[in-house]
């Protein structure tokens, strides 16, 4: 199965990555320590912005932004450089992660702050802690606490909110609606065009148009194209009908 497409163009980016065999790499503290020690380096070395993280025991997840097309590099040199210092410390030879690392781009950022709260509800669905914010090693854990890594800093959780409107924030579990909005992030197809982000058009105009019987139906085929990649010029042409017609279908809920 061919691996999916990387998307490294400068932007928001889910980061998650495992260990083999889900051996527990990352089990104790003085480990963690120094996972976040290497983490800050990287960011300063490679100019990103950490927005959320939390490290289980057997993988991370990171929440991040890169101003420059290098999220490859940073994540090997990550990566990496966590595998010397465990292989070293505990005598082993041998890779320790599951594969290089998956990543999402996120492409529309209003679901910026429910992908914070679901990488910090990791704990919770772990059952390891009861509510956000109380595992350690969770960012969530390291502001409400005051005690905040420098790759951190510019965090948009800092910037938008206050420690209580935080843990109040943080108290609200997902919903079904937002669990299914994240899912959906991470499922997209996207690809670099124009040195721009779109979602990879799956169906072409004819399959998607083809046996449209009512103005209702075919409205909801030009969301449907919108959504999957089409340009709104692209599907006024195919159908016939003005762009600000198709804009206007679009933008109403």
């Amino acid at each position: 199965m061919p691996r999916r497409v990387r998307i490294e163009l400068a932007g928001f980016h889910h980061v998650y990555n495992r260990s083999v065999e889900r051996k527990y790499i990352l089990q104790y503290p003085i480990d963690k320590d120094k996972f976040l020690e290497i983490l800050n380096e990287v960011c300063e070395k490679y100019k990103l912005k950490i927005h959320s993280y939390c490290i289980m025991d057997n993988h991370y997840h990171l929440l991040l932004e890169n101003s420059l097309e290098n999220l490859s590099l940073a994540m090997r040199q990550l990566n990496s450089k966590y595998a010397t210092y465990y292989n070293k410390k505990y005598n082993r030879v041998g890779h320790l992660w599951q594969d290089r690392f998956k990543s999402w781009y996120v492409l529309n950022e209003n679901y910026l702050y429910i992908l914070y709260k679901y990488i910090e509800s990791n704990p919770v669905k772990a059952n390891m802690t009861k509510n956000i914010g109380i595992y350690k090693y969770s960012s969530s854990y390291t502001i409400l606490n005051n005690c905040i890594e420098k790759c951190l800093d510019k965090s948009f959780i800092i910037r938008d909110f206050s420690v209580k409107e935080l843990a109040m924030f943080l108290s609200i579990p997902l919903n079904n609606e937002e669990v299914k909005n994240i899912n959906s992030i991470h499922k997209e197809k996207l690809k670099t065009e124009d040195e721009k982000i779109v979602r990879e058009k799956e169906k072409s105009l004819n399959d998607i148009f083809m046996n449209i019987n009512t103005k209702e139906e075919r409205n909801r085929k030009i969301k449907y194209a919108f959504y999957h990649g089409y340009k709104q010029s692209e599907i006024s042409r195919y159908l016939e009908i003005s762009s600000s017609s198709v804009s206007k279908i679009i933008k109403k809920a």
